[in-house]
C-alpha cells in the first residue's frame, strides 16, 4: 500500500461489472482502492449431503454455506490491513453482522449503498444500524428507515451523437418477473415496425421475431457497443420499484431518448417529456410517432454534471 494514499475498501456483488466504475473513479481521485467483488467467489460443496442440507437450512433461514464462505474469504482478504479510511458496501445483506463489525473496527468511516428495495431483501433491515451512513435508491425506503437518498450514476458519456444508428430501440435484461411486461413492449414496437434489439438472458433459448435470447451473460463492453449503436433505450422497472436503473443514466450519458415503465422518473430534475416517454398502462401502449422522429434535447449542464460518477463518489468519502 502506498504510504501517502488513503485506502478505500469497496465490497460489492458486481454481477454486471458496473461497480468497478466506482473503484476506477475513486482511483482517479488518488485513493487506493481494494475492490472485493464476491460475485467472483466460487464455492464447491464438500459432498452432495452438504448441498442437500444447505438447500433446507438456507430456505429455513438458519444458515447458508455459500454465504458463510463469502464472509470467510472477505475477512481473510483484509486480515493484514490495519487501517481503512472508508469501507463502502454495496449488497451487504450477504454479510453477517460479525463480518461487518470486524471490517468497520478497522475503518474510519463505513457507508452502505442499497440499490434495491428493502422489501425485496428484508435481511437488510437487520444491518442498517451498523454503518455510519446508509444510502438508498428508493425514496420510500429513505422515508421509512430514515436513510439518505442517492441515485445511480452516469459512468459513460458521449461528446457527439452518431449521425445514424443501427437500431432504434435497445434493451438487455435478465429473464425475471419483468419479462411479461418486456414482452408486451417488444411486441408493440414490432407492430409499430420500430427496429429494436431487445436481448433477454435466459439459459433455455426461445425464438421470437421481436426478442433475442442469449444463454450466457454478455460482457459490458459488448453491451456498451449495442447502446452506442442504438438511438433509444428501453427501461423496464420491477413491480413497486421507484429507484432508477442504470438504463436511465446510460441514456443520459450517451444522449439518448428513453422509454420507461418507471412512473416516478417524472419527479427528477432531468426529466423532459421530449426525451423520456413513460408507459403508464402496459395494456395500452401508445407511443407517438413524433417521439421517434424528433431530436434529443440536451440536459442543462448543471443538472447533468451532478449525476456523473466523478461527482457521485465524493459523497461516499466526504
Amino acid at each position: 500500500m502506498t504510504e501517502n494514499k488513503k485506502l478505500i475498501l469497496l465490497i460489492t456483488y458486481d454481477n454486471w461489472g458496473y461497480n468497478q466504475y466506482i473503484a476506477n473513479a475513486l482511483e482517479k481521485k488518488s485513493y487506493e482502492v481494494k475492490h472485493i467483488n464476491f460475485h467472483s467467489f466460487r464455492y464447491k460443496y464438500p459432498s452432495f449431503r452438504h448441498k442437500a442440507l444447505n438447500f433446507f437450512t438456507k430456505n429455513l433461514g438458519i444458515s447458508n454455506l455459500k454465504h458463510i464462505h463469502y464472509n470467510e474469504v472477505i475477512l481473510n482478504a483484509i486480515r493484514d490491513i490495519e487501517s481503512i479510511d472508508a469501507a463502502v458496501y454495496i449488497k451487504a445483506d450477504f454479510l453477517s453482522p460479525v463480518t461487518i463489525k470486524t471490517i468497520n473496527k478497522k475503518s474510519r468511516r463505513s457507508v452502505f449503498i442499497i440499490s434495491d428495495s428493502i422489501n425485496r431483501y428484508p435481511k437488510t433491515k437487520k444491518i442498517l444500524s451498523l454503518f455510519d451512513k446508509v444510502f438508498s435508491f428508493e425514496k420510500k425506503d429513505c422515508e421509512k428507515y430514515h436513510l439518505h437518498f442517492k441515485t445511480n450514476f452516469i459512468y459513460k458519456t458521449l461528446d457527439k451523437s452518431p449521425s445514424s444508428y443501427k437500431y432504434k430501440v435497445f434493451n438487455i435484461s435478465s429473464y425475471d418477473r419483468r419479462f411479461p411486461v418486456l414482452e408486451k413492449i417488444a411486441k408493440a414496437l414490432y407492430k409499430m415496425k420500430i427496429n429494436s434489439k431487445i436481448i433477454v438472458f435466459k439459459p433455455k433459448k426461445r425464438s421470437e421475431p421481436y426478442l433475442e435470447f442469449v444463454d450466457t451473460p454478455l460482457p459490458i463492453s459488448e453491451i456498451n457497443n449495442f447502446m452506442e449503436e442504438s438511438e433509444i433505450m428501453l427501461d423496464v422497472s420491477r413491480k413497486g420499484q421507484q429507484g432508477l436503473s442504470f438504463r436511465v443514466f446510460e441514456s443520459m450519458g450517451l444522449k439518448k431518448k428513453l422509454i420507461t415503465t418507471n412512473t416516478d422518473i417524472v419527479t427528477y430534475d432531468f426529466y423532459n417529456p421530449a426525451n423520456i416517454f413513460v408507459i403508464s398502462d402496459i395494456n395500452n401502449i401508445r407511443i407517438p410517432e413524433s417521439f421517434f422522429s424528433t431530436p434529443y434535447v440536451e440536459i442543462p449542464e448543471n443538472i447533468f454534471n451532478k449525476y456523473l460518477i466523478d461527482y457521485w463518489v465524493e459523497e461516499l468519502i466526504e
